[in-house]
């Protein structure tokens, strides 16, 4: 094995996804839609990968939040999805991409009606914690 991959702890195994028979999971937002791409369980839960889907179009904001993770990698697959940062609004449209630190406070503002986005966050399970908007 090379020098530089750690052996993991338990071992990983392969997961494969099939559109054909996709697999829904609860979500934070009940106005999205989940699909579970079956990465967690192969992991052992030290990362998730899902779809998420907008039912209809956002008609209100999430509000101010962070979440107690490493990280959050958003990758737009349909439609866009505006976040507010403290530095100002981030409009993501299809094709782009959003990387969110752990502990970094954003706002989710609004979606197209047939918004779709990639989703991987590290670990599995990360807490949403509302928290006050920047100064």
């Amino acid at each position: 094995m090379d020098s530089q991959v750690k052996a993991l702890d338990t071992p990983a195994t392969h997961s494969v996804a099939r559109k054909s028979a996709p697999t829904f999971a609860k979500g934070r937002r009940s106005f999205f839609e989940y699909i579970d791409l079956g990465v967690t369980a192969a992991n052992d839960e030290r990362m998730r990968v899902q779809i998420t889907k907008g039912k209809t179009g956002m008609v209100q904001p999430t509000g101010w939040h962070y979440h107690v993770c490493e990280g959050q990698f958003v990758y737009m697959t349909q439609g866009w999805l505006e976040l507010e940062f403290a530095d100002g609004l981030c409009r993501l449209e299809e094709g782009d991409s959003v990387y969110i630190p752990g502990g970094l406070p954003h706002n989710e503002i609004r979606t197209s009606d047939d918004m779709q986005l990639l989703e991987m966050y590290v670990p599995a399970k990360m807490e949403t914690v509302a928290c006050d908007a920047p100064g």
